[in-house]
């Protein structure tokens, strides 16, 4: 589907990266990856594609192993992160299956060499991609142990040139203290990346934060559960999660 001129010229962003925990991909499930949850984010991702919006992936890979987790176990760190980054690319190849089912043509590109599974990352390749239409999902994190895939995105980001970072968690946007733990946690509309950092409110690792704000990358925190609020941020519409940026 071409984007016509009215619904292009009412986009908020034109290139967005799209970060998606591998938690976001297991449902109701206790572990692992709930297909139907992969085809119903491939869905929102489509019709924002159909827009004329320009979508890169980063995905996580908790839902199957976290290098900091209790299952690490007295694992040497870096293999455990490692092992984290694998996990990556098998949700990337899930999340592209979903997608390319709904007819959305798909790329995944590791940092991680895995050519039977995945391109490697090459700057100027994915950002070729997107502008062929294609959604380019990002797997394997930054390629190297101690960095999150939050760090990844904040990364891939800066580096396609996105405009921003969609946050996707299963909370509305970012509180003041954990609403799953606090009933009287209210949530920020807008917040600066400084009060992120000073308040340690857990939403992305500080060196992604800081990332983002030494380069003026905004980031907005969404409820992905929420069906439509990928479409809804991404047309900017106002009241749906929270903004973080330089200056409210």
């Amino acid at each position: 589907m071409e984007a016509t001129a009215t619904n292009v010229a009412e986009l908020a962003y034109r290139r967005i990266l799209l970060k998606i925990s591998g938690e976001a991909l297991m449902g109701a499930q206790n572990y692992g990856i709930d297909v139907d949850v992969a085809h119903s984010v491939a869905e929102e991702i489509k019709a924002v594609r159909e827009l004329g919006v320009e979508i890169a992936v980063v995905v996580g890979g908790g839902n199957i192993f976290r290098g900091v987790s209790k299952s690490a176990g007295n694992m040497n760190r870096s293999s455990a992160d490692y092992i984290g980054m694998l996990a990556t690319i098998m949700n990337a190849v899930v999340l592209q299956d979903a997608l390319e089912k709904q007819g959305v043509y798909t790329r995944v590109m590791s940092a991680i060499e895995i050519p039977q599974l995945a391109e490697p990352f090459i700057r100027r390749r994915a950002i070729r991609h997107l502008e062929k239409g294609r959604v380019v999902i990002f797997a394997a994190g930054t390629g190297n142990p101690y960095f999150t895939t939050d760090s990844a995105a904040a990364l891939r980001a800066l580096e396609i040139k996105a405009n921003v970072i969609l946050k996707a968690t299963k909370v509305e946007g970012i509180y003041s203290a954990d609403p799953m733990k606090d009933e009287t946690a209210t949530r920020f509309e807008c917040i600066t990346y400084q009060e992120v950092l000073e308040k340690q409110l857990k939403v992305m690792d500080a060196s992604a934060i800081s990332l983002c704000m030494d380069n003026n990358l905004p980031i907005v925190v969404f409820n992905m559960r929420t069906h439509g609020n990928i479409m809804r941020v991404a047309t900017g519409e106002e009241g749906i999660g929270t903004r973080v940026c330089v200056e409210k």
